[in-house]
């Protein structure tokens, strides 16, 4: 049975670059809204963002760093926590601090919010889907050029984990570097004669003949692409005769109506891009006035 997933976000030292550049981005040479109804003032506020519908809460800790990114005198107060499924109307933050880094930061704040939630949203349903089975959801590296940390610290909020992040986490042998190669055992004889000791082999197969090729070539991880539940039973067989230790992986076209089937074939590790390429935004609203943390009313805002 699967076990719940911890989610590690970026450190600082990598994530605070990426929100500078999309805060410049957004901000451009000004805020002009903001700074001409705020200049020469320095007013103090609170604000508070409230989930529009139900979802998995995903991101706040991103958020907050946006708004302290623009004034280390933002306070940020959580109150749900990640991976937290909330309801529609269900208050999730409390912001107080100068009223110019709340307003200029709440757009691209809100919309890594709203994308990262989204992302854990629907991965929580596959995951949910297949609970109760020995099969991990994982993702691929169908991710938004830039948010690709994100997205996956994401789809790890949702409880399902990582599949590699980059080209250099492990050799994977798809399709077209089998064609490029020559075959599978080429492949996979080339990449063990320069690769690091530490990283694994997974091979793409597609017929049952490929996974008997990867076994006797070597292969640590053999994925099965693409192949009808029946198919996945023989190749699973195959496998856990030669070598029950050998992991073995379920990919293409997986929904949430397939999600399942799938895993009761035995499998390991199901991938899918779904969870990052079909998620919708979760709706999400920021107010200016926070209850707990000072004042619930805008009119009260306050110079400093």
């Amino acid at each position: 049975m699967n076990e719940p997933q911890s989610a590690i976000a970026p450190p600082a030292i990598i994530l605070d670059p990426l929100l500078r550049q999309w805060l410049a981005e957004d901000i451009g040479r000004g805020d002009r809204t903001t700074g001409s109804l705020l200049a020469g003032e320095a007013l103090w506020g609170t604000a508070h963002w409230t989930a529009k519908a139900p979802g998995v809460v995903a991101g706040l800790p991103v958020a907050a760093r946006v708004f302290q990114l623009l004034s280390d005198r933002v306070r940020v107060k959580p109150t749900a926590a990640e991976g937290e499924t909330c309801d529609r109307s269900k208050v999730i933050l409390q912001l107080e601090g100068p009223l110019d880094a709340l307003l200029t930061g709440e757009r691209v704040a809100l919309n890594l919010a709203m994308r990262l939630s989204g992302i854990a949203t629907l991965t929580r349903q596959y995951v949910d889907a297949i609970a109760d089975l020995p099969a991990q959801l994982v993702d691929t590296r169908k991710t938004t050029p830039g948010l690709r940390l994100l997205e996956k610290y994401a789809i790890q909020v949702g409880g399902a984990k990582n599949h590699r992040m980059g080209l250099d986490d492990a050799v994977m042998i798809k399709d077209n570097h089998i064609l490029a190669a020559g075959g599978i055992e080429k492949a996979i004889a080339k990449v063990r004669a320069t690769m690091p000791y530490p990283l694994t082999v997974e091979v793409e197969t597609e017929t049952l003949e490929q996974v008997q090729t990867a076994l006797d070539a070597g292969a640590d991880i053999i994925m099965l692409d693409n192949m009808s539940p029946e198919m996945m039973r023989e190749a699973i067989a195959i496998i856990r005769e030669y070598n029950p230790r050998i992991q073995i992986e379920a990919s293409g076209n997986i929904t949430l109506e397939t999600i399942r089937t799938v895993a009761e074939t035995g499998v390991d590790y199901i991938s899918t891009s779904a969870p990052i390429t079909r998620s919708p935004w979760l709706d999400i609203s920021m107010s200016l006035g926070a209850g707990e943390l000072g004042i619930d009313d805008p009119s009260k805002i306050r110079t400093v």
